[in-house]
């Protein structure tokens, strides 16, 4: 089984476990500038998801963080946003897809589910999983 796993957002990161165990981690961007109307950002992460599931020869199942509770109305329309790409990308290409929260997320890693992000990327390199051990 392979998974592609998200961090939603302008910055979304990602991991990619494929079939053989290994593991290919990374961030793209989604950045609106000035000359694009506002759903070209929405078009690239669709492209972007293409893209991913084509060069890897296709993933089972994608996972997702589930955010709760945002900064700001932006951050949760642009959530909203990407969430309703990806779960319409999924159904139409018959990819299992499921959200986990963050709390989750971060008590599996770390054993505290209120860790701080520094806390996590400790944890991640600990595992040797991330740019610098991937």
């Amino acid at each position: 089984m392979s998974i592609l796993a998200l961090d939603l957002g302008t910055r979304t990161g990602w991991a990619l476990l494929t079939r053989d165990r290994a593991i290919t981690t990374g961030v793209v961007e989604f950045k609106q500038d000035r000359w694009q109307g506002g759903g070209m950002r929405f078009l690239r992460f669709r492209a972007w998801l293409d893209e991913v599931h084509q060069l890897s020869g296709g993933f089972d199942q994608l996972i997702y963080e589930q955010v709760r509770r945002h900064a700001g109305t932006d951050a949760s329309h642009l959530y909203g946003g990407w969430l309703a790409i990806l779960e319409v990308w999924c159904e139409q290409n018959s990819v299992a897809y499921q959200g986990v929260p963050v709390g989750t997320i971060k008590r599996h890693a770390t054993g505290k589910g209120n860790a701080p992000k520094e806390a996590l990327i400790a944890a991640a390199r600990a595992r040797r999983i991330g740019p610098s051990g991937s």
